[in-house]
């Protein structure tokens, strides 16, 4: 991982010297994970449709942090289905985990098997998401208000760059059941909302697509669209796959490329759209390091052992401070396409197949 890309966020944390928040979530046995025990960490991730991240990159990583470590492991997706996640959390608890890592899918159904794992003395992680009103002791992320606030500098950017004239904006928000989503959206209205309230930009469909669905982020825009008599400007999209949605119904109109779409997760899909001219930006979230953070201290926890990070992040459900590392999101346009590949995270093979071979090229990635 090259330096510079990733450095902990500091931004609206309030810095800690101990772990005394964790303390109070269910003292020593649970914030550590039980010592008698074998080690042993549980995983659940979220689904496979939303992002190609959960199983192409945090599972992969994960693996290999957990391997090197020799600790032994179980990871398994939920596949979006609420009462398989609670299935899968009651599983990996009778096959005794001593530490569990959960990326929800909603806040309240985290907050129950968190609870779960509590009462029965399993350390926890929110992974990526954090639970509202949930009691996990560390929560290992991205400065998800970073991330959103680098997608509306990004489609401003690119507004600007097409010399655009009063642009109507419309957004294809994350899941409403999603933390995440309302970060990232607290960060792109910091940027694109003085705009509106100026009329320099005009405020355009604003709309939450469930379950981060992209068959479903394809209709409700295509109904924008529609709304609008085909009056849009700039999409701020919330992630590559909503971002593939709106594009994918941009070109039915023979609009793509004029339109700037925003995304996330530099995706090898959301990177060939932005190599074609198709999309604007992205961010990427360099998962390998979120994956480092969250094993190391899974692999504590399940040990019996506790970490501090320095860092705390505010539960404005729960009131609670939660222990935290956050990283820093980078924002990715056509000129450094590359740094993705020079990172590591997708490879060259992957990006560069049939008529991206010379767009690659043209990007300098060689």
């Amino acid at each position: 991982m090259r330096k510079g890309f990733l450095t902990f966020a500091a931004v609206g944390l309030l810095a800690t010297g101990s772990m005394a928040a964790c303390g109070d979530n269910g003292g020593s046995d649970q914030a550590g994970g039980s010592t008698d025990k074998k080690p042993k960490i549980g995983v659940i991730l979220p689904d496979s449709k939303s992002s190609a991240r959960w199983e192409g990159a945090d599972r992969k990583f994960l693996e290999e942090a957990f391997k090197a470590a020799g600790v032994d492991y179980t990871i398994q997706n939920a596949q979006g289905d609420k009462s398989a996640f609670s299935t899968i959390a009651d599983g990996m608890l009778t096959s005794g985990v001593t530490a569990l890592m959960i990326v929800n899918l909603d806040s309240g159904t985290g907050k129950a098997v968190l609870e779960k794992a509590k009462s029965q003395g399993v350390a926890t992680i929110d992974y990526d998401r954090l639970t509202l009103g949930g009691s996990a002791q560390y929560y290992v992320s991205f400065d998800n208000e970073a991330v959103g606030k680098l997608q509306g500098e990004g489609l401003s950017k690119c507004l600007t760059d097409k010399g655009a004239k009063s642009p109507v904006v419309a957004y294809l928000n994350g899941s409403p059941t999603d933390n995440n989503a309302t970060l990232f959206k607290n960060g792109y209205d910091s940027v694109l909302k003085p705009k509106f309230d100026s009329k320099e930009y005009v405020k355009g469909p604003d709309q939450s697509v469930p379950d981060w669905d992209n068959a479903q982020a394809g209709v409700i825009f295509e109904q924008m669209l529609t709304q609008t008599k085909g009056k849009i400007d700039g999409v701020l999209a919330a992630n590559d796959g909503l971002g593939n949605a709106a594009i994918s119904v941009l070109k039915k109109n023979k609009l793509n490329g004029k339109v700037p779409v925003t995304g996330q997760d530099a995706t090898v899909q959301g990177l060939q759209n932005i190599l074609a001219g198709d999309q604007c930006m992205t961010v990427y979230k360099a998962i390998k390091e979120e994956a480092k953070a969250a094993s190391d201290l899974a692999i504590s926890l399940a040990k019996g052992e506790k970490k501090e990070t320095g860092q705390t992040v505010k539960d404005p459900e729960g009131g609670r401070d939660v222990a935290a590392v956050l990283l820093t999101p980078k924002a990715i346009y056509k000129d450094n396409v590359k740094d993705v590949v020079t990172d590591g995270f997708v490879t060259k093979e992957e990006l560069c197949t049939g008529a991206y071979t010379k767009l690659c090229a043209d990007a300098g990635i060689s």
